[in-house]
């Protein structure tokens, strides 16, 4: 069974996103990384973490400690980025417990209804950040694989002191 191939993130970009993650913290940071179509990545383009405003039907009961949306401004540059030259090629967001998975609302939230015929919401691959009060412990990306009809970890980076 083949997987999706990772989109090649450098590790400055890597200690960007980590920088996000820290800032961001003990909230859950979000944004994307874009780039040439088949990438490198070479942009970090960081949203504001909207989920306290509770817009979100899917996770509207919990705090940014433990969900994250992108919304407003930065959705529509998302939409409008995809038809780009450097379009987003990962959406990016942290979890505050120092863990890197693709939790099963993150799940939910990446993918389209079934009603519409389900997949991924977006073409990127999705990157999740592991922080706690102390360091970044890992970080790992996910692609949309057909085969398993689903999120599949692609690749997985070490953390950092930041």
């Amino acid at each position: 069974m083949s997987h999706p191939r990772p989109i090649s993130i450098s590790r400055d970009i890597l200690l960007l996103a980590y920088a996000e993650a820290r800032t961001a913290y003990p909230a859950e940071c979000c944004g994307w990384l874009a780039g040439p179509p088949e990438g490198p990545v070479t942009i970090l383009r960081a949203c504001a973490n909207q989920q306290a405003s509770g817009n979100h039907p899917t996770v509207a009961d919990r705090p940014a400690e433990t969900a994250y949306v992108i919304e407003g401004e930065d959705l529509m540059a998302l939409n409008r980025d995809l038809d780009g030259d450097t379009p987003p090629l990962v959406i990016y967001h942290s979890h505050p417990n120092g863990r890197a998975y693709l939790s099963g609302t993150d799940r939910a939230v990446a993918t389209s209804p079934p009603e519409w015929g389900g997949g991924p919401a977006y073409p990127v691959q999705q990157f999740v950040v592991g922080i706690d009060g102390e360091r970044v412990v890992e970080a790992a990306l996910f692609a949309w694989s057909n085969e398993d009809d689903g999120y599949v970890e692609i690749a997985r980076f070490d953390g950092a002191e930041v």
